[in-house]
């Protein structure tokens, strides 16, 4: 069986690239296992700074294949094992595959091409920042076969989108241009090379201090979902366990010695 997901790191960039081109990445199986697995042994790399999510071939990913579409309709082992849901986890097996991106400590940045539909977006959601080529087509595709986003979409859309564009994208299932994903609020930026322009930003946030990379991911991203008094709370017990530690003296000595930063990994 070929390997559905290719991991390729350089200089603490980890490039992910969705590995089912003759099927346009469509999720199989061994493709959500492949995904969540990734992700979790990424995790554990302490000298990791970004990953690049991409998709080998025509598109991104075209979402749930029709064979495991079956299999869920019809309850069987596979579905089983998607549904299963690990003691003490938020998150079921199949929507691991979009939440292991948003649970990586370090930034992830996807790269899409092609299409982006239904589960294939909603993996494409889970990242921190999304580049898409003007002409690439996504969509909240699961109403078109009686089904809701179930992937971690639902949360994602919410925060990324107006309710009533999340609704609206939700109730028809309608294909929108990656400009006017842009415009939406679906992606961060156009880009006629998506994969070399997400490489890009990866490695620029490369360079910078991993310590505050990661604390000011994790900080954004509970920012809206605690009170603000617990917001300001945590912003400030952060920044104080930043403030003197060796990378961001660190940081401060190469800005004055204008020298490239030589950062240590994160305990």
């Amino acid at each position: 069986m070929t390997t559905r997901v290719i991991v390729a790191t350089q200089d603490g960039v980890a490039e992910v690239r969705l590995n089912r081109p003759d099927k346009m990445n469509a999720l199989d199986l061994a493709m959500f296992e492949a995904l969540v697995e990734t992700g979790r042994a990424l995790a554990g790399e302490k000298s990791l700074r970004a990953v690049v999510l991409s998709g080998e071939g025509r598109a991104f990913s075209a979402g749930l294949d029709f064979e495991s579409f079956a299999a869920l309709a019809e309850g069987s082992d596979g579905a089983r094992r998607l549904l299963r849901r690990e003691p003490g986890a938020a998150a079921n097996y199949a929507q691991q595959a979009a939440s292991v991106w948003m649970d990586l400590p370090v930034p992830v940045i996807a790269a899409v091409h092609g299409v982006a539909f239904g589960g294939g977006l909603q993996i494409a959601l889970g990242a921190d920042i999304r580049f898409v080529t003007p002409d690439a087509q996504l969509s909240v595709m699961e109403v078109k076969w009686g089904l809701i986003p179930d992937m971690t979409g639902s949360q994602t859309l919410r925060r990324l989108t107006r309710l009533d564009v999340a609704k609206e994208l939700t109730f028809t299932g309608r294909i929108v241009s990656g400009t006017e994903a842009v415009a939406l609020g679906l992606a961060t930026h156009v880009s006629d090379s998506p994969r070399e322009a997400a490489l890009g930003l990866a490695r620029e946030i490369a360079g910078r201090s991993p310590d505050a990379v990661r604390a000011a991911k994790r900080l954004l991203d509970r920012a809206g979902l605690v009170s603000l008094e617990e917001g300001l709370r945590l912003e400030e017990a952060i920044q104080l366990s930043l403030i003197r530690s060796p990378n961001q003296i660190e940081a401060v000595l190469a800005n004055v010695e204008k020298r490239p930063p030589r950062f240590t990994d994160p305990a």
